[in-house]
This record gives structure tokens, sequence and C-alpha cells, in this order.
């Protein structure tokens, strides 16, 4: 069953405000992305102490644990392909299949505590990376093996509707 959003379909992120949770992508400023994964962390940490986070409210829906780990693992490969983006003249990085790596890393058996220990871990980093671009840099690319290219800029704005689609999935 596939619980994850639908990666080959991604633009609409980019082209108009999201249906669900309202964020919309071509306002939001791409210097804030920053700020925005630092708040988005706080929260994750809160809603992960709460006693039902390893439980599924829907069949059809991850539990809060669940998106969390979504959340950290969304944060760490986004690291990587940002530095790539900052560090290498147009990078190529692999498209990421999200229902094999909850499978794989079996999210619903992992520990909110320790998932809120990493999504603290990585996220300040994340932030910090964010917080560093400037001027040209946020028209420097990179390339998913799907075919989908991204500026520094573009890459911002599509990355950090995803925690905070996915806070919206747990709180909305």
């Amino acid at each position: 069953m596939a619980i994850a959003p639908d990666t080959k379909n991604w633009t609409w992120v980019l082209d108009r405000r999201c249906d669900e949770c309202g964020f919309d992508a071509g306002t939001f400023p791409a210097e804030r992305t920053g700020a925005a994964v630092r708040q988005n962390a706080k929260e994750w940490r809160a809603l992960l102490m709460l006693p039902n986070a390893s439980r599924r409210s829907h069949d059809d829906r991850w539990s809060t644990l669940e998106y969390a780990c979504h959340v950290r693992d969304v944060f760490r490969i986004f690291s990587q392909r940002l530095d790539l983006m900052l560090t290498t003249d147009g990078p190529r990085y692999e498209n990421w299949d999200q229902d094999e790596a909850a499978r794989r890393d079996a999210y619903g058996d992992q520990t909110p505590e320790r998932v809120a220990d990493e999504i603290d871990e990585i996220a300040p980093a994340l932030a910090d990376l964010f917080d560093s671009v400037s001027g040209v840099q946020w028209h420097r690319t990179g390339y998913r093996t799907d075919g989908a290219e991204f500026t520094v800029e573009s890459f911002a704005r599509y990355f950090i509707h995803d925690p905070i689609h996915h806070l919206w999935d747990v709180t909305g």
C-alpha cells in the first residue's frame, strides 16, 4: 500500500497552493527555509512525546511515528542533496523510493524518543546549510534521475512542503 505522496507528478508543489495543508510554495520565500526547518523539528518532538504517537488512526495513514521517521529521512536526504548542489556542478541523484524506505527501515517499530533525537540532530545542520545559501547559489542546479530538475531555490520550496504537509497529516 502506497501511503507516501506520488513523486512522479511533483511540479504541482511549486505551481499551486496545496489543497490539503494550505502551503503555497509559490509564495514561500526560500530564504526562510532554515527557520521553517527549525520550527518543524520542534513540533515533531512534541508530537512524538504523545502516548499514541506509534498508533495509526486509520489503516491508510501512517502514525505520527511513521511520518516523523519519513521527515527525519527527508531531512537527511535533502541535506545530502543540498550539499551536492552547493559543492558540485549539476549533480545527479537517485529518485528515492519512500515506501520502500518505510518498509525496509520498519518505521512503525522505531522508538519515538530516538526518532525525536535524530530529527533534533539533523534539523539544525540542514537549517544552517539552507541559511548559508546566498546570491547566485540559489540558482545552482541539481537533477533527480526521474528527470526532475531543481535550482536550489525551487529545491528549498519543494522540500519544505514535505515536512509541513506531514505535520498537517498528523494534526490537521
